[in-house]
């Protein structure tokens, strides 16, 4: 199981590592370069089409082991990886089919991020194109398989209403989150980096189910995004752009529905693990679009407002602010996957210990009023 566990990670790290430094030789071609300006805290111009190595190497291990699956788990892999390690990755009838679907919509999302790096979308046709790939994978998964790519399935039949709620919530989740990661990559590293722990978080969750499949794309999803942080880490040779962002947010909100949190007799409120775990990114999306509002901005149009720019403004340098951030989401993630096993006092203390950590964050970001 550790060789499977080392392939599913080393096998996307390796080929993010070359894709990224192909995509840097590329970029000017392409013209996706990113100029210094008004809202930016890099100095010189720099590429933003990394996320192009990030979906690629997520999409060719997933994509060819999807076609080799079936015959792997009749035969083990070569004799490297044992019979019985392969076989833990048990395939429904349904899975193969959900699975295409969930590249098909990455991709999609994928190719909209490149588009809007490439021209410059407005807000509104990038939120419509968003809205539409996460409709799609709700309607399509749900032909698949009921239930295949939707949350709080337990309304229906529940309430009035209570399927297409739970339609309308899931394709908020898919959206929301995919843009709080599209929101976070505004400094060298972070989208990136954050994006890497909550994964590590929802890889545990998902073990002790033994959702397997999921652990596996969750540990590729990981093994991409650490070959990619060896450019992008402070100070970043490339950015990943919308191309890459989207995609962080937008897969890793599907895996997170792909996910059981709550199935008797656990806890009910398990099903909170992601809101925890994803606590920091939804927290500066939020915080970024209240202030915009507040002050009658745009609330789509980027500013240097988030929690990491205030963090230098206060006097951290960009690595430092980075690495804060991380050890913010590692401390407000690390407990959520208790809550399946924790009572309801221990499911109670685990939400005051989250809520501490972002309180410290909002104090943290009102020191000075350091907002522009």
């Amino acid at each position: 199981m550790i060789l499977l566990i080392i392939a599913l990670v080393m096998v996307p790290m390796l080929l993010a590592l070359v894709g990224t430094g192909l995509a840097k030789r590329l970029a000017q071609r392409l013209g996706m370069l990113d100029a210094p300006g008004e809202r930016k805290v890099h100095v010189r111009t720099t590429p933003r089409n990394g996320g192009i190595a990030i979906f690629w190497a997520i999409a060719v291990p997933v994509g060819v082991g999807l076609l080799i699956m079936p015959w792997v788990q009749s035969h083990g892999f070569f004799g490297v990886i044992p019979l019985h390690s392969v076989t833990l990755i048990r395939l429904e009838h349904v899975s193969l089919p959900l699975t295409w679907l969930l590249l098909a919509c990455t991709l999609a999302m994928h190719l909209l991020g490149l588009l809007d790096d490439r021209l410059v979308l407005g807000a509104i046709p990038k939120l419509v194109g968003q809205l539409a790939i996460a409709t799609a994978l709700v309607v399509i998964g749900e032909k698949l398989k009921p239930g295949g790519f939707r949350i709080m399935t337990v309304l229906d039949g529940k309430i009035a209403g209570g399927y297409f709620i739970s339609c309308a919530l899931t394709v908020a989740w898919l959206t929301v989150l995919t843009n709080a990661f599209n929101f976070l990559d505004n400094m060298d590293g972070l989208a990136a980096g954050v994006a890497v722990i909550c994964s590590l978080m929802f890889v545990i969750a998902a073990a002790h189910n033994a959702q397997w499949l999921v652990c596996a794309i969750l540990l590729v999803y990981i093994g991409s995004l650490l070959g990619f942080l060896w450019h992008n880490f402070p100070p970043a040779s490339i950015f990943m752009g919308d191309g890459g962002s989207m995609v962080l947010g937008f897969l890793l909100a599907a895996l997170t529905i792909r996910t059981t949190y709550f199935s008797p007799p656990a806890p009910w409120y398990g099903i909170f693990m992601p809101l925890l775990i994803c606590a920091v990114p939804l927290y500066d999306f939020c915080t970024v679009i209240f202030i915009r509002l507040r002050r009658r901005r745009n609330p789509m149009k980027g500013d240097t407002n988030h929690f990491s720019h205030r963090l230098t403004r206060h006097g951290f340098s960009n690595t430092t602010a980075v690495l804060v951030i991380y050890a913010i989401t590692l401390a407000t993630g690390l407990s959520a996957p208790l809550l399946v096993r924790a009572d309801a006092l221990g499911a109670a203390l685990i939400a005051l210990q989250v809520a501490s950590l972002i309180l410290v964050i909002h104090l943290l970001e009102r020191i000075g009023e350091h907002i522009e």
